[in-house]
């Protein structure tokens, strides 16, 4: 972080950080230790707009580190902060991209009064340090309303406080915005067409599935469209839709809300994440009896989903009957376009992703040109990392008779794979590789995020369904062949 960015506003009379402690980083700036920890300020600031507070001279040292750490996140459009009390210190990390980066160590003492001022903002209990706690922050910062959902989890040598950012104007809904592949964007755009059934979005934390969910809500969004949601906590606010917050305090939970929604006329759902079985049976009751229900569920792939339901207890005929369909999903970092470097893989790297080198010889792959940001004729647009920004990677899986029969019936995920992919099914690990193709992410990327032994045996049945026709005499070919028996041309 910028010394000139933390040390604005931070000047105090009496002796320097310096002189208390000689460890002190440029986030302390000239600030006194005794006074920081003491919370000196005691004039009247605004505390709504983070860079009036940060700036204000009235501010405490410990409010102004804070609320810089806060304008630091935002300006640099990172995802997550993480405050980590550390043996020798407090470490501030953010991720951006999907990446976690270190941004300064604080002194030691600075642990107690950094949480404690995090936890006073998201009105959460100072008291209490052993157990976790969650609550809200809200800022306005240059005409934007900023949330932060605020974590707290004791550890050994402290709060540890991490900080998700949620910025509903800074992401543009609709699937022409998220999804690159066509058939892809047509495919999920017929199924959030359709008046009734589930559609399930999978998917790690932190891998935009509420952000496809709200895509999918945006193009639903019609004055002769009753729309409901119930989420914990609302990301996005949007107009003409009744969005309601998750209150377990009081007893409302997913499944409470959902049967509260059947009696308001509704026309579409949205389930902010399906996790038990009464929630997973409540919103398959509703996508039955005329509804169009949107939920999220953690689990690898599409077709991980049936076993992840099947483990919660829900009945397989109730799935097979109510499912429209299942979107997997990640997100890649999208590789900057003006510093990318253009480059030949060996045929080894090729061969470690599927990839066979005669058929990608007029492919033009790309590499990130990663540089420490303070470097001469650094990237300004990405700051030396090489990257900037995000690119989704979509697999869709589209409910047919097949599939309905075999899910009926409790086949294993290996057999709802196969069937999947024979009825065309692009995977996870296909649809990265096309991003690199297209030179918007590298294999690298690729590699981190999507490359697992499934993956790639799923991507080499894909290809080799593909290919059940020989390029060179047109013969017919069964799926085992590795090259064609009448002219002897390798299967690519």
């Amino acid at each position: 972080m910028n010394s000139d960015l933390v040390s604005q506003g931070l000047q105090r009379n009496g002796s320097t950080a310096a002189a208390a402690d000689p460890g002190h980083t440029s986030l302390i700036g000239d600030i006194d230790l005794g006074q920081a920890l003491l919370g000196v300020g005691d004039q009247e600031v605004d505390a709504e707009d983070l860079e009036a507070s940060s700036q204000a001279s009235a501010a405490s040292p410990v409010m102004s580190i804070v609320d810089r750490i806060l304008i630091e996140a935002l300006t640099s459009g990172a995802s997550d902060i993480h405050v980590e009390p550390q043996d020798d210190g407090l470490l501030i990390r953010f991720r951006q991209d999907g990446v976690l980066r270190t941004v300064e160590k604080l002194p030691k003492t600075l642990i107690p009064a950094i949480t404690s001022r995090f936890k006073i903002m998201a009105d959460l209990d100072i008291a209490e340090r052993r157990l976790p706690q969650d609550g809200r922050i809200r800022r306005n910062f240059r005409g934007r309303t900023m949330d932060f959902r605020v974590s707290t989890l004791p550890s050994r040598h402290g709060e540890k406080v991490v900080l998700r950012l949620l910025d509903s104007g800074a992401t543009k809904l609709g699937l022409d915005n998220l999804i690159t592949d066509p058939m892809a964007r047509v495919t999920l755009r017929e199924l959030g067409s359709k008046p009734f059934g589930m559609i399930l979005v999978t998917g790690p934390t932190g891998s935009g599935k509420s952000t496809t969910l709200y895509a999918l809500l945006s193009e639903r969004n019609e004055p002769g469209i009753n729309i409901s949601t119930v989420e914990d906590p609302i990301e996005y606010t949007l107009k003409g839709i009744t969005q309601t917050q998750v209150n377990r305090e009081k007893g409302l939970d997913f499944s409470t809300a959902l049967r509260a929604f059947m009696r308001q006329d509704p026309d579409v759902l949205l389930v902010g994440e399906t996790r038990d079985l009464e929630t997973a049976r409540t919103a398959i009751e509703a996508s039955l009896t005329g509804h169009l229900v949107l939920t999220t569920l953690h689990c690898n792939d599409a077709a991980s989903a049936f076993a992840r339901l099947d483990e919660m207890g829900v009945e397989p005929f109730l799935v097979s009957a109510s499912l429209l369909g299942v979107v997997s999903q990640r997100l890649v970092r999208r590789l900057c376009s003006d510093c990318r470097i253009p480059y030949r893989p060996d045929n080894e790297e090729l061969a470690r992703f599927g990839m066979v080198a005669t058929d990608e010889s007029e492919i033009t792959f790309y590499r990130a040109q990663a540089v420490e940001a303070d470097t001469p004729g650094c990237c300004p647009t990405c700051q030396g990392r090489g990257y900037r920004g995000r690119v989704g990677v979509y697999e869709i899986l589209r409910m047919n008779e097949m599939i309905s029969s075999a899910v009926a019936r409790r086949s294993g995920t290996e057999e709802l794979r196969r069937l999947a992919l024979e009825s065309g099914m692009k995977t996870l690990l296909g649809y990265g590789l096309d991003l690199v193709r297209e030179g918007l992410t590298t294999l690298e990327e690729v590699g981190r995020m999507l490359l697992t032994d499934t993956g790639l045996e799923s991507e080499r049945r894909a290809r080799a369904l593909s290919t059940l026709t020989c390029r060179g005499c047109g013969a017919g070919l069964q799926d085992e062949w590795l090259e064609c028996p009448y002219c002897l041309r390798i299967r690519r």
